[in-house]
């Protein structure tokens, strides 16, 4: 696992933002997670599409997780929220996202498992992580190997999206979501973090044991795995001089 501390969530995101530019070629895969903490990313990029002619022709993209049981055209389905904030203004030519509307949830876990694997898998992965730790939606005591299902959200996670709601009550209580295992298999983990409040899943996930407690400990397993964290959220990392001075020191031929 490679942690990089920069200055704050702008400069997360344009370094977050190269790393998936790398993959961006015909025939890539991108995984695309939502919420607040990849929107950075999603703006260089967008920026890099149209000023820089970043083109995402022929990428193929797959999303992280869908609530079961919200319409797709909901604004915030996150088939919706990945529209408005990224592929609605880029070139990108099949985005697939799990079905939360499927009559057979379990069958639709199982499909979209299939079409990952025969896109070839994910090249990269972007991610982020909730407060608590979990990563995509599998909330604490998820199963280190799990793969895409159903899950039923934590009342922190549903208090912590209800800002994108009317109120909690309207957070549909679960979702459908590719599992730790799934997340695992992606050629390359990019994780972003930003702020004070995701301080303590950072530190646990860089830094504490692989655990089922916390979720995005087990990027700690993956054999390419960057953590992209501002320095808001790094204050309760032990070794946060060492990876700056790790940032600093790195060969110019090993890229993130």
């Amino acid at each position: 696992m490679e942690v990089v501390i920069v200055e704050d969530q702008a400069a997360a995101g344009v370094l977050v933002a190269d790393i998936v530019a790398r993959h961006v070629r015909p025939g890539g895969v991108l995984g695309l997670a939502t919420g607040s903490s990849p929107l950075p990313v999603y703006r260089e990029l967008i920026r890099r599409h149209r000023e820089e002619s970043l083109s995402f022709a022929g990428c193929r993209a797959f999303l992280l997780d869908e609530y079961v049981g919200l319409p797709r055209e909901h604004p915030e389905s996150y088939r919706s929220v990945i529209r408005r904030e990224l592929t609605d203004h880029i070139d990108i030519d099949r985005v697939d996202g799990p079905d939360g509307e499927a009559t057979d949830i379990p069958a639709e876990a199982e499909r979209y498992e299939a079409a990952i694997k025969e896109a070839g898998g994910v090249d990269v992965q972007v991610l982020g992580v909730g407060t608590d730790g979990h990563l995509g939606f599998n909330e604490p005591g998820s199963s280190l190997p799990s793969r895409t299902r159903v899950k039923t959200l934590t009342r922190q996670t549903r208090e912590d999206n209800a800002r994108f709601f009317d109120s909690i009550d309207d957070v549909p209580h679960h979702v459908l979501t590719q599992g730790l295992g799934t997340i695992l298999e992606a050629g390359h983990l990019v994780l972003i973090a930003a702020g004070a409040s995701k301080a303590p899943a950072v530190a646990s996930a860089a830094e504490g044991p692989v655990s089922a407690f916390c979720p995005a400990s087990v990027l700690q397993l993956h054999p390419r795995a960057t953590l992209v964290v501002d320095e808001a959220a790094a204050t309760q990392l032990k070794l946060a001089d060492y990876y700056r001075y790790a940032a600093t020191h790195k060969p110019d031929w090993q890229p993130f």
